[in-house]
Formats: structure tokens, sequence, C-alpha cells
């Protein structure tokens, strides 16, 4: 057998198992196209035919379901001894890039893994603030953070926070000449700092759940920002109430510098997580990046 074909079949497994091509093509960071051709390549020179595809649907055939069986193992077998000897000669250095957000680089990324910097002064870290939730294959980034709802399909992923809730916020000074908005509804009535997230490009819509009844509400202003800090800031300066991670504002509520108002409104959501598209052939830093991250609940 020509030598091509076991990676190949290592590509053939993977789809076999993931029963998708998109998902299966993210995980060794190549695109869908080239993987469907990888395995047309397969089936052609081995003369059988190993997979029925439909526009939405990937399914083994007869054969495929012999050749998983047999070889996935074999396959897995030999991939672990090759990380075992990769972990052996290697040096705990390389450059590791990650694309986050500014909220997640202060609240998580940065305070677990300054210590990791310290002890491993050959691990170069890049921490992308980047709200555009960008594909971290083509852009070539080693791994991405956002909130749970935010992952990119076929992605294996790692919890690294805590649930998370949001407030929205307001100054004793704004207070003084505005009423507290009872509802969400009532924030129409209000001054509020906006921000617009270059993912869509829109203005976002504030976000409210209560009992089940989720609610969004588009609010005006005179500022509109694309970043969380300077939200905050404006809304210490009096500009008007701000929609915020409630992780970013606690010393000021409890300061008494901001002021929190429909907190009934806000249930947990669910927390950050680092994705990436294959969990083959990291380096040793990339490893330890990850258990300084992993989530302790």
């Amino acid at each position: 057998m020509p030598r091509e074909n076991l990676n190949d079949l290592a590509a053939f497994v993977l789809v076999a198992r993931e029963r998708n091509f998109t998902r299966a093509a993210a995980q060794i960071g190549v695109s869908q196209s080239a993987l469907s051709h990888t395995i047309r390549g397969l089936e052609t020179r081995l003369g059988v035919r190993l997979l029925s595809r439909t526009t939405r649907n990937v399914s083994l055939t007869e054969i495929g379901e012999k050749v998983l069986d047999s070889l996935g193992p074999r396959i897995d077998d030999i991939n672990e001894q090759l990380e075992l000897l990769w972990d052996l000669k290697e040096e705990i250095a390389g450059n590791i890039r990650i694309s986050t957000t500014d909220f997640a680089i202060n609240t998580i990324l940065w305070p677990k893994l300054k210590p990791v910097l310290e002890q491993y002064p050959d691990i170069h870290l890049e921490l992308f603030d980047d709200y555009a939730l960008t594909d971290i294959v083509a852009d070539r980034f080693d791994a991405g953070v956002r909130l749970g709802e935010q992952l990119q399909d076929g992605m294996i992923s790692v919890r690294i926070g805590p649930d998370i809730r949001f407030a929205v916020v307001g100054s004793p000074s704004y207070f003084a000449k505005h009423p507290k908005p009872q509802t969400p509804q009532d924030l129409i009535d209000h001054v509020c700092i906006n921000i617009r997230f270059p993912t869509h490009g829109n203005v976002y819509a504030w976000e409210f759940e209560k009992d089940g009844k989720e609610l969004k509400v588009r609010v005006k202003g005179q500022l509109t920002f694309n970043r969380t800090y300077q939200s905050i800031e404006a809304a210490l300066e009096g500009f008007g109430l701000a929609h915020v991670p409630l992780d970013t504002v606690e010393s000021y509520i409890k300061s008494g510098r901001l002021i929190s108002v429909l907190e009934d409104w806000f249930p947990p959501w669910d927390g950050h997580y680092l994705y990436y598209p294959s969990k083959k052939n990291h380096s040793k830093a990339f490893k330890i990046i990850i258990d300084a991250l992993r989530h302790k609940s």
C-alpha cells in the first residue's frame, strides 16, 4: 500500500467518527473541500467506496464500517505513541496565538497565564483582542476564546471560566437626574451607551431574560463604543447607562461609584471556553496553556 494511504486512512477515520466533513476538516486545520478530495482519492486507490454522501449527511458503507472498526483503534495507538515521543524530545517553548476579547484577557487569561509565563520564559504568547469572531483556522490562530454560545462548529472546546452574568449600571450623578428603570422597556426613555460589535456591524441590542421570557431592547444615547471598558468609563463619568459583564463593574458597585439596576433580568450565561481545531500534535507549551486555563469548578 502506498505510504500516502496511511495519512488518508487517518483522515477517513476522523470523518467516519464525526459523520461530518466540516467538523473533521476543522479538527485537522484543512478546508472541507480538501478533505473531501483526500477521501475520494483514497477510495479510488483502494477501489472501494467507504462513505455514502448526501447534501446533509455522511454515512458509512458496509466496507467503511469494517475499515473503521479494524483500523480506527490502530491509528489511535500510533497517534498516542507519536505524541509520547514528541513529548520526550520537545522543549517547552514556542509561539502561541489566541484570539479573544479584552474582557476575557483581563478577567481570565492574564491572571491564569502570568504564572505560566514566569515559569516558562521560552513560551511566547500573543493575546489578540478581537470582537469580530475571527475564523481562527483561516487567520492562523492556535486557539480562540469565546462564550459558550459563540463557539465555532467542529471545534474542540475547554471550559476556562465560570458562568457569566451581565448588568446595567449607571453613576449616582446620572440617577440624580433620571429615575431608575423598573423594566427593560423603560430603557427606551433613558440615555444609554451603545456597543457596536464588528461581528455583524450592527449596534448591539441589549438582551434580558426573566422567567423564561427573553427580551431585546434597542437603546439610544450619545455614545457608541466597540469595547467594554470604554463603556464603563463613560458610565462612571455620568454619560448614561451601560450594559456590561458584572465582573467588570462589581468593585464599582460595591464602592458606590456605579449603581446596578434590573438585576432580576440577568440569569447566568454559559461562560468562556478555549477552542481549537485539533487535539493532535500540540506542543508541550500549548498543552501547558490549556491546563493552566482549564476551569476548576
